[in-house]
């Protein structure tokens, strides 16, 4: 069952014009030396004052100004106990773990609806999924490398699954057969990350925020993903997660997945999912029951962050890491995407 929670408010204090950005990052769709599980077990609780300065945001716009959003965070919980797991098993580099256990949608029936329908690809390579009319959830590496936003992401847009072309029924040129995706593209007016991402705040690159809200220019009319809070690994039914996206080994094709969940920190999931670079930043979700209800839902529950490589006991190892979405994440998220926390008092 999805379980209400009490989410905590994020409120805007000030905001502040910052220099436009250079743009001149390389888009890297694998990251290296991050705090890893062993790290995060470490690692103190971070107090009110680093929350704040942790989920202050930047946002970019479309002709390039940029501003950056100081907020002050109301009614968090600072928990000092980790909610980890003990399992944890050590993998050689590789990222098909075994047996290839994706599956590539084809039919049309299950491309254009829901769930499969609410993936999107960003034009920077990686995907992400609808979370509103207007809003997309993605990977914050594929806009920013923690120091500078990518060179795509200057004229950033957004590929809504289609699979049938406009016009006279004629074939285009270079259209695509055997029931594959084209994209309608829509342009991006804004995006939010937050301050923790970037270098020099967190130290290094911190998984933990390596999430961002992309705002269409123009809404879609599609049936879109709901949040939720990512409960542990004992509440999943099968330790089971899924999420779909659009692997670059399998160009054009929109691909699913679903796996066990292996280790857990608070604001990670350390997974087995089959993935090749390209579905970083595709929403990760569960069906769970609606409380009191016989009705089951599906909701976005973490934010696919790609292969990492990790540091554990002093050695390099990799793994498939998943960013959850925690009631601060959950707060701030619902914050981009509404302008106010009036609709995020329960998550």
């Amino acid at each position: 069952t999805w379980h209400l929670k009490k989410i905590p408010q994020i409120v805007r204090e000030k905001t502040f014009s910052l220099d436009s950005p250079k743009f001149e990052a390389k888009t890297k769709l694998e990251l290296n030396s991050v705090c890893g599980i062993e790290c995060q077990r470490k690692l103190p609780v971070p107090s009110l004052s680093d929350l704040k300065n942790l989920l202050s945001y930047e946002t970019v716009f479309e002709n390039g100004t940029r501003t950056l959003t100081e907020v002050n965070v109301l009614g968090a919980v600072l928990d000092p106990a980790a909610n980890t797991t003990t399992r944890r098993s050590l993998r050689k580099k590789r990222q098909i773990y075994g047996t290839d256990s994706r599956f590539s949608i084809y039919d049309k029936r299950f491309m254009t609806n829901f769930p499969f329908n609410t993936a999107v690809k960003i034009s920077t390579g990686c995907s992400g999924i609808l979370v509103s009319p207007k809003h997309v959830l993605t990977a914050a590496h594929c806009l920013h490398n923690g120091k500078d936003y990518v060179k795509g992401s200057k004229k950033l847009r957004v590929g809504l699954m289609k699979t049938k072309s406009r016009g006279n029924g004629r074939k285009r040129k270079g259209a695509k057969r055997n029931g594959m995706p084209s994209f309608q593209w829509t342009r991006v007016k804004s995006t939010h990350i937050p301050k923790g991402w970037f270098k020099g705040v967190s130290g290094d690159i911190a998984l933990d925020y390596d999430y961002a809200v992309l705002e269409l220019k123009r809404p879609h009319k599609r049936k879109y993903m709901e949040l939720g809070i990512s409960p542990t690994i004992k509440m999943m039914p099968g330790s089971m997660i899924h999420f779909s996206g659009f692997d670059n080994d399998r160009s054009g094709q929109l691909v699913y997945r679903f796996c066990s969940i292996s280790d857990e920190s608070n604001d990670l999931f350390y997974q087995y999912c089959d993935a090749e670079p390209g579905s970083t930043g595709s929403g990760i979700y569960l069906r769970l029951k609606e409380p009191n209800k016989k009705k089951w839902k599906r909701k976005i529950i973490a934010v696919y962050s790609g292969h990492q490589w990790v540091d554990i006991n002093g050695e390099q190892q990799d793994y498939n890491v998943a960013v959850r979405i925690t009631p601060l994440k959950y707060a701030q998220i619902c914050f981009w995407i509404h302008g106010d926390d009036k609709n995020c008092t329960q998550g």
